[in-house]
């Protein structure tokens, strides 16, 4: 099917968009380099390290690179565990996965021997109990494993906490996991919301500006080549051709299928962009441009407002798509 032949679909304009929470969430993972290596190895032992500039200030945490000169430093400086609230503020609700689960004070802590502060949370119990000038220390968690969050919080008062003595033959931290996530609660626009309600009844929805326009799906908000409204939606086939794709060898966290995959862009028949997916029922040094694919749908009871409707494309058995009728949408 063409675009030119491809009959327009008739979509409530007054129907409300759709809105969900969406949650979005990764381990953030990095190697941390010898000089905050150093620093975190010193956490894991109950110790706090900062380093020394070349202007002589000591940086806690450390600058891997002076901000003076912009030479590497390499100077480590044993700091004190103890030290002077620079300036703080109350955090009267905390959240979800911050240090401490009830009101407390984010502070910036200048620690004794060191000249620059280190923003972490103060147990102060109430906004009158802190202020500028108050001494506190660190309080470290009940198991240490070479991250910030080995200071769980601080506490007023100067006098350092006795440490267990540290573990012995542990390799230096060389490696760091942050657990990064956000919540939000998405909106959809006019036309995903279209898309998403269209594929919940096993239709597959791109929209158009006009009678001759480029399909786009998913449907959009504009066309990105001229910014004119998609104002046309078009039901698209669920077959079309496979034109670039990538056989993912490595497994990672997370994966839900066992390699090797193909994850293959599809552009469906009628379309003027392809949308990327899996192909399967192929072993996947067979997949290659222009295969002709299908799509392969769960069974109507799974089917919800998303793309994994489709559990994946698998061939047709037709002959290859001609590569003039592809090349322009690589």
């Amino acid at each position: 099917m063409t675009t030119s032949q491809s009959s327009p679909v008739q979509i409530d304009p007054h129907e409300p968009p759709l809105s969900a929470p969406l949650k979005l969430s990764f381990d953030y993972t990095r190697s941390v380099g010898p000089l905050l290596g150093e620093f975190f190895t010193a956490l894991r032992e109950r110790r706090i390290v900062g380093v020394r500039g070349s202007d002589g200030r000591v940086h806690v945490p450390p600058a891997e690179y002076d901000p003076v000169t912009y030479e590497q430093l390499t100077q480590i400086v044993p700091v004190a565990s103890v030290g002077t609230v620079v300036s703080w503020t109350w955090q009267p609700e905390p959240l979800a996965g911050q240090p401490l689960d009830r009101p407390f004070a984010w502070a910036l802590i200048r620690l004794d021997g060191a000249d620059t502060p280190l923003i972490h949370a103060v147990d102060a119990g109430s906004p009158d109990a802190i202020a500028t000038g108050a001494r506190v220390h660190a309080h470290w968690a009940e198991e240490t494993v070479g991250a910030i969050t080995d200071i769980a919080y601080f506490a007023l008062g100067e006098k350092a906490e006795e440490s267990p003595p540290p573990a012995e033959g542990l390799d230096p931290v060389t490696m760091l996991v942050v657990p990064t996530a956000i919540e939000i609660q998405h909106t959809a626009s006019h036309p995903e919301s279209a898309f998403l309600r269209a594929l919940e009844q096993g239709k597959l929805l791109g929209a158009r500006t006009g009678d001759n326009g480029k399909v786009y799906f998913p449907a959009r908000e504009a066309d990105p080549a001229t910014g004119k409204q998609l104002d046309q939606f078009v039901e698209l086939p669920d077959k079309g051709t496979v034109t670039t794709f990538a056989i993912i060898n490595i497994p990672f966290a997370g994966q839900r299928i066992t390699p090797p995959y193909v994850a293959a862009y599809v552009l469906l028949d009628g379309a003027d962009i392809p949308v990327l997916h899996l192909v399967s029922d192929i072993e996947a040094d067979q997949v290659r441009m222009g295969m002709r694919v299908q799509a392969v749908w769960k069974p109507k009871d799974q089917w919800g407002l998303g793309i994994d409707n489709i559990e994946y494309f698998r061939p047709t058995g037709e002959p290859d798509a001609d590569y003039d009728t592809y090349k322009h949408h690589l």
